[in-house]
């Protein structure tokens, strides 16, 4: 299915099914916004990469208005619906100060089920532990998904887009697995380098060579 969309391009990627708070403060976003809400339409976000719009972004929904400012500025949370891909940027939408594109609805897996699941969580929960970072899944094990544990991962927004454009949850759990395999390690060295580095700098209790107490 094909069909105009208004966009809000950012420099990020959302994941259908995912939770993105946002604040709004451009005149043009404002207008849309206000738009979707009041109207219950969806908008795209497209994420900006090297300056660019990319080809595949996600659907999201406004689900709540949080706040509005009396100079028309909004906190509101969104979630995201689906993937699409642009067949055309519509820079230019009489009347609106925002853009738009022609959009393709594709197909995706999202409830998909991958037996490399469970190895992906256990992953990337090694790689907090190497980092110290301390973060929490907001679902149980059994309900994760490969879009809840991508932001988690270590992923660059490259990256994260790649994963987007995966419509099976087979291929996106591949990818991380890859991801982490290569990653991993890297973060552990640098645990170990870590470790050598604080070791400089503290007082040592060494005991010296004995040369003897002889004198000539």
């Amino acid at each position: 299915m094909t069909n105009f969309i208004p966009i809000f391009p950012l420099e990020l990627v959302i994941y259908p099914g995912e939770k993105l708070n946002l604040h709004i403060f451009e005149d043009r976003y404002k207008q849309l916004i206000s738009e979707c809400h009041k109207e219950g339409k969806p908008f795209g976000i497209p994420p900006v990469i090297k300056k660019k719009i990319a080809e595949t972004g996600t659907l999201v929904q406004v689900t709540s208005l949080e706040k509005k400012y009396s100079d028309g500025r909004m906190d509101i949370t969104t979630k995201g619906v689906s993937v699409y891909r642009i067949l055309e940027v519509i820079d230019s939408i009489p009347g609106k100060l925002y853009g738009g594109a022609i959009v393709k609805h594709l197909p995706n897996d999202a409830e998909g089920v991958s037996k490399q699941l469970q190895r992906i969580i256990d992953g990337t929960r090694e790689l907090h532990r190497l980092l110290h970072v301390i973060k929490t899944f907001d679902k149980p094990d059994a309900e994760l998904k490969s879009y809840d544990i991508a932001h988690h991962a270590g992923l660059s927004l490259q990256e994260e887009y790649e994963l987007l454009c995966l419509l099976q949850e087979d291929q996106r759990v591949e990818y991380l697995r890859r991801h982490l395999k290569k990653i991993i390690p890297v973060a552990a060295s640098i645990e170990t380098l870590k470790k050598k580095i604080q070791l400089n700098g503290h007082f040592k209790e060494l005991k010296g060579f004995d040369f003897g107490s002889g004198k000539k």
